[in-house]
């Protein structure tokens, strides 16, 4: 629930049109609920802002579903990353609302659609091969309540492509920058806003991009300092911070 639910709920009890025991029925899981695999954290919406979100890797598709079922009965906005479209099926049968975002194989369910960020979040990629990490940070950042924009292919190969977009990069109050390679655009974005930059490497690159490391070091090496780094390939930090960030 969120804090908002909450708020509305304790209003129905005030009036009388919602019982102290059916309330405290449906707050009673809210702290975290055990499936015996899982602790599923109600909580989070709460406490953090954002509801708890499922990394698929590593778990059995009837593992997730469960999941799903218990989050949506509690309202949740519902984020998988790192999904597949046969996933995607299993899910799509107990919600029909959920939606596929196959570049990065997201899985969203968007059960509130409230905007609770306070600006313009810009996901810029250098590349096209970039896009399924940039794509994975930009769906974070709308479900977790965000206006979201992207740029894609405006790497530092062709500058000219980034600076017709000056006045986009200005609006923006937060920047996620994803780019794979040398890792060079995020100092570049860096040194032309005033809005804090999120940098995120990929593993997108040559033999010796070591999967990714080059552009990671490349980036803690930024001489913009207004540049923070995340994991590669980490879209969904990315956003996550950034939707962060943007609520301030």
């Amino acid at each position: 629930m969120t804090e908002n639910e909450i708020r509305k709920m304790l209003e129905q009890v005030r009036r009388g049109k919602l019982t102290p025991a059916a309330a405290l029925e449906r707050l009673r899981r809210l702290p975290f609920e055990d499936l015996g695999f899982a602790k599923i954290d109600h909580h989070r919406s709460l406490r953090q802002g954002y509801a708890e979100v499922i990394y698929a890797p590593g778990k059995r598709p009837e593992q997730v579903v469960s999941i799903v079922r218990r989050m949506l009965k509690n309202r949740h906005n519902v984020l998988i990353t790192r999904g597949d479209r046969k996933l995607y099926q299993r899910v799509k049968r107990v919600a029909r609302a959920a939606r596929f975002h196959e570049l990065s194989g997201a899985i969203s369910i968007r059960k509130n659609k409230e905007i609770v960020g306070k600006g313009l979040i810009l996901v810029v990629s250098a590349g096209t091969s970039d896009i399924p990490v940039a794509e994975e940070a930009q769906v974070t950042a709308e479900l977790m309540g965000n206006r979201v924009e992207a740029l894609y292919d405006v790497g530092v190969a062709g500058i000219h492509r980034l600076m017709q977009h000056g006045e986009k990069l200005s609006q923006a109050r937060v920047i996620v920058c994803v780019a794979g390679m040398e890792g060079a655009l995020p100092t570049v974005v860096g040194g032309l806003v005033r809005a804090p930059v999120i940098a995120v490497p990929t593993s997108v690159g040559y033999g010796a991009s070591f999967q990714g490391v080059a552009a990671l070091l490349g980036m803690l090496n930024s001489c913009a300092s207004n540049v923070a780094v995340v994991n590669i390939d980490n879209g969904f930090g990315a956003g996550c911070l950034a939707s962060v960030i943007n609520r301030l």
